[in-house]
């Protein structure tokens, strides 16, 4: 007669342990915090990866907390000498509560972007692998921390070790970071932390060696919380050994610069997918979700150039150019091409119009070039052309002065200036707005 499987403990564990209240904590508190911002990460499936992340500035100490109090279990219920005396081994027991533990703090990571998907899914064009590898470096994270918290509740077995070492979480994985990088150049070691706080833009990635070499330090920290929770006082020093040969091993290859350096350019992101349904107008592939709603606007910006302009441009492309961090620059266009900036992203993945800007902006583009120095008084510049074709004068006293002159010309001389400025911005002369600015 064969004894229960593994798999029947760890089920037994979940239901009559406190893991499944810290799976429990863990996806509540995920949940809550990560729809407070949806626009960060809705219709874009690495930005969701990433916004996990960074949620583990709170997650990472509740799996903390978590172990901590499962970890001092017996100590609180009198029975270490009872068990002690049974002819099962600490180890073994151990290891159930830390399987158990494993399995619900990853359920509850997963639980939690299984719920965001309701925010990606109906407008993400674009799904990158690199998402996947974010995911599981954050989930083996909390595998790493519930162990640790195991072994400290089980060396400390004091009702104040989950709340301390709770606040040591946030401090070590969420405060420490962000004052190094505000405070020195960011070291490679920054990338030790289960918590991504730099800033990613939705043309980069995280590169996969960075994710493979945070997934070896935390598999290492991982097996030294582990090791430690089921270790004899003899077998300690043993036990912290993957810890140090993973942070050992993993700082020599995470790139210097810390999140920056973990940020590379995605050419997947900015493919383009283009609508013809009218005047061609095109969007990065990661923006594709935004097509629908901006191909509209985008168009009417193209009828009133060709309204008001000779040699208007009749196609509209997005640029690729990321908005911050590193990558390269729009290539120069034709006079045919009108290269904008797609709008931030709402709540609800479509675009975000509300504050009526984006067809100014647009308009505005049609005097941008892929300049290196970009021309003299180039948003002035904008600023004026834009109001000469819509008419409408500029909030800014000083540009509104500037509006008021231009358009005490004779009309043949304003249309002059704009567009010598347009044929000046598209061969990047450095006074490409001197006659329309001064």
């Amino acid at each position: 007669m064969t004894g229960p499987s593994t798999s029947h403990i760890i089920r037994l564990e979940l239901r009559r342990s406190a893991a499944a209240v810290v799976a429990v904590l863990a996806f509540a508190a995920g949940t809550a915090l990560l729809l407070t911002f949806p626009q960060g990460f809705a219709g874009r499936w690495l930005q969701l990866a990433v916004a996990l992340r960074l949620l583990l500035m709170f997650l990472f100490p509740v799996a903390l907390a978590g172990g901590a109090a499962l970890g001092r279990r017996e100590a609180a219920a009198g029975v270490g000498e009872l068990f002690a005396s049974t002819p099962r081994p600490r180890r073994q027991r151990m290891l159930v509560t830390a399987g158990a533990l494993a399995a619900a703090l990853v359920a509850a990571y997963a639980l939690t972007f299984l719920v965001a998907l309701a925010w990606v899914l109906p407008r993400a064009g674009y799904f990158p692998l690199a998402a996947l590898g974010v995911t599981a470096v954050g989930a083996l994270a909390l595998v790493a921390g519930g162990w640790i918290g195991l072994a400290a509740g089980r060396a400390v077995p004091r009702f104040v070790t989950a709340p301390v070492l709770a606040v040591l979480g946030i401090v070590v994985a969420g405060m420490v970071p962000q004052w190094v990088m505000v405070t020195r150049r960011s070291p490679a070691a920054l990338l030790l932390s289960p918590v991504y706080s730099g800033s990613l833009d939705d043309f980069q990635t995280v590169s996969a060696r960075v994710s493979l070499v945070q997934a070896l330090w935390l598999a290492a920290l991982a097996a030294t919380g582990l090791l430690l929770a089921t270790a004899r006082r003899r077998t300690v020093a043993p036990a912290l050994l993957p810890a140090v040969l993973g942070a050992a091993v993993a700082v020599p290859l995470l790139p210097p610069g810390g999140y920056a350096a973990a940020a590379a350019y995605d050419p997947g992101a900015v493919e383009l997918v283009c609508d013809d349904a009218g005047p061609q107008v095109c969007v990065t592939r990661v923006h594709a979700g935004l097509l629908p709603d901006i191909a509209g606007p985008v168009r009417a910006a193209l009828a009133t150039l060709a309204a008001t302009m000779p040699g208007a441009p009749v196609r509209a492309v997005e640029t690729r150019r990321p908005a911050y961090g590193t990558g390269p620059a729009d290539p120069p266009h034709d006079a045919a091409t009108l290269v904008f900036a797609a709008p931030p992203t709402g709540a609800d993945g479509r675009a975000d119009l509300r504050d009526g800007s984006f067809p100014g902006l647009v308009l505005g583009a049609a005097w941008e070039q892929s300049c290196d120095p970009a021309p003299a008084d180039a948003f002035d510049g904008r600023e004026l052309a834009v109001a000469w074709l819509t008419g409408t004068a500029p909030p800014d006293a000083r540009l509104a002065g500037a509006y008021a002159a231009l358009r005490a010309r004779p009309e043949d001389e304003q249309r002059r200036l704009v567009l010598a400025a347009r044929d000046g911005v598209l061969a990047c002369r450095p006074d490409a707005f001197a006659g329309l600015t001064a």
